[in-house]
């Protein structure tokens, strides 16, 4: 829990100010807006830290997204520029494409993509998605990563899709820690307090993680969890996925 949400958030803001002055002065901060709690505070964040018209916020339903409404709301709230680009007809034409390859269906078993490949595949898309906007910008654009420590620290992101970015507010802030930046920050209550999902498998964070963040938050503060099958659950993930969080390894010649 932050002792002092207001310092921290003014810091976070910022920090932003600062790596965007030392980066590229005058660029746009490109956001993937999905309606949850996380890519609503960095917006706000940014919109802080830069102004409105520094800020993009980018809608990538894929097809029909039940609660694009609640991404709509965050940015008419923070009054930021909105581009909105549909991914339903690409996801479906590269999902099709492995459908019809047999040499695919011959190395792999399988008749078209299935499982996480699958539902991976949209977050790598919106990223690819994000850095084209970035680049065509007149004043150029840096992209926001949205994951936070939690999540971060279980795996819960696609590499190469959210898990990518050009600065990461929230890297170092727990679930818990970015609900009080969010009501800091004046967000709308039905934002914050929305029941995370990844928008793809159907469920629940929680749900699908098998823990709650409560529980993850003060694992990783405090090291201890009461449900051992949870804190084997929580150690097990956070070791198998932490190529994600390190640099890719590289051989290093004599």
């Amino acid at each position: 829990m932050l002792q002092n949400p207001k310092q921290t958030k003014d810091e976070i803001v910022q920090w932003i100010r600062d790596y965007f002055a030392s980066s590229i002065p005058n660029a746009c901060a490109v956001v993937g807006v999905s309606g949850g709690k996380d890519s609503s505070v960095v917006a706000a964040l940014c919109t802080q830290a830069l102004g409105k018209d520094r800020v993009v916020g980018v809608t990538m339903p894929d097809g029909k997204q039940p609660d694009i409404d609640d991404s709509h709301a965050l940015i008419e709230h923070l009054g930021i520029k909105h581009i909105e680009v549909n991914i339903g007809q690409i996801t479906g034409a590269f999902l099709n494409t492995f459908s019809s390859i047999d040499a695919f269906k011959e190395i792999t078993g399988k008749d078209g993509l299935v499982g996480e490949a699958k539902i991976n595949f949209a977050p790598r898309m919106r990223m690819s998605v994000l850095y084209a906007i970035a680049q065509s910008l007149p004043t150029g654009g840096l992209v926001a990563n949205t994951c936070n420590a939690s999540e971060d620290y279980v795996g819960y992101s696609t590499k190469y899709g959210d898990a990518a970015g050009d600065f990461s507010p929230l890297a170092n802030m727990m679930v818990e820690e970015v609900l009080q930046i969010g009501r800091e920050l004046g967000l709308p209550e039905q934002l914050v307090k929305k029941t995370p999902s990844d928008g793809l498998s159907g469920m629940s964070d929680e749900d699908k993680l098998g823990f709650t963040y409560a529980q993850l938050d003060k694992y990783i503060a405090t090291g201890v969890c009461e449900d051992l099958a949870v804190k084997e659950k929580i150690d097990r993930l956070h070791v198998r996925n932490l190529h994600k969080l390190q640099l890719m390894p590289s051989y290093k010649k004599n």
